[in-house]
């Protein structure tokens, strides 16, 4: 048997799905360790567990930006690295992870005061990167990424202790209603899904193409959605989508003709640093959960992601 003790997050064990209240705050601090949203948009992100901020960067940036991960979709010595995903079935790339290391241009943008000062603020202390990725779905045939929280995820096979993390969706192309925008469930942030469901090992190589482990069952994500609904994310490119890592999402599969890029920055509160992941797994790879160093990021002193 599994033991649960002390953990209010217990997940994939050999006890049934349940839902758990929230343990820990939504926005820390109150909001006053950074100056970068609004009382108006802090409240809306505390209540909703995202946050949409349309037309974030200009049209040069987001150029720039797609031109950049196209370059490293084609680039033979990344696509072959165990950084790239390909969808399942096909050679199409899916996701690149550690885009922040892979490109001088990604590093600046994770650390782009637009971006990060809103992670300083709701998380209440400085950050680090847990994780980056691009990821893409090509007109067609991009897959579907189901539902999920990240934090159940992180915190089973990462160790991540607490929910103090958020990512951040850098919309590359324009999101719409055909081509799988993200999708995320209202309120969701608040109750935690204790999934079913024993992790083998070295389950992130399916995971990231199909994910079994750490879904929610039917039953409990019902309720989450007649409670809250589903709201997709359909906005410009050069939007931004910031959300909690405990709030519920998904999106569809692409069949439509128009392919989908975003890029995410998971920001990780410096004191929320990980501990050895539950149940005996072995860590994941760096490139998946940063382990080697929790430094803080250093915000840029200037708005610049080109040159």
């Amino acid at each position: 048997m599994i033991s649960t003790a002390k953990d209010p997050y217990a997940s994939r064990t050999d006890r049934s799905a349940a839902i758990i209240t929230r343990q820990d705050p939504v926005v820390y601090g109150e909001g006053r360790y950074a100056q970068a949203l609004p009382g108006e948009q802090l409240q809306s992100y505390e209540r909703d567990g995202f946050l949409l901020l349309e037309d974030l960067l200009p049209e040069n940036e987001v150029q720039a930006l797609i031109a950049e991960v196209s370059r490293m979709a084609r680039d033979p010595a990344i696509i072959r690295r165990e950084e790239a995903i390909t969808e399942p079935g096909s050679n199409a790339v899916r996701s690149i992870f550690m885009v922040h290391q892979f490109s001088p241009m990604m590093s600046r943008l994770a650390r782009d005061p637009r971006l990060i000062n809103v992670a300083r603020q709701i998380l209440g202390s400085e950050v680090y990167i847990h994780q980056s990725r691009a990821n893409m779905k090509p007109g067609f045939k991009g897959k579907e990424f189901y539902w999920h929280s990240d934090f159940e995820t992180w915190h089973v096979e990462d160790g991540m202790p607490a929910m103090r993390a958020l990512s951040c969706s850098v919309l590359l192309t324009d999101n719409n209603v055909c081509n799988g925008p993200l999708m995320l469930v209202p309120g969701s942030h608040r109750q935690f899904v204790s999934c079913v469901g024993q992790t083998p090992q070295e389950h992130y190589k399916q995971s990231l193409k199909k994910q079994e482990y750490g879904v929610p069952d039917p039953v409990s994500l019902q309720m989450l959605v007649e409670q809250g609904g589903i709201r997709a994310m359909t906005a410009k490119a050069g939007s931004v989508v910031f959300f909690d890592c405990n709030t519920m999402h998904g999106s569809n599969s692409n069949i439509s003709p128009w392919p989908r890029a975003n890029v995410f920055m998971v920001y990780n509160s410096v004191e929320n640093a990980l501990g050895a992941p539950k149940y005996g797994l072995a860590p994941r790879p760096e490139h998946i959960a940063t382990r080697s160093s929790f430094k803080a990021l250093t915000p840029l002193d200037a708005l610049r992601l080109v040159g």
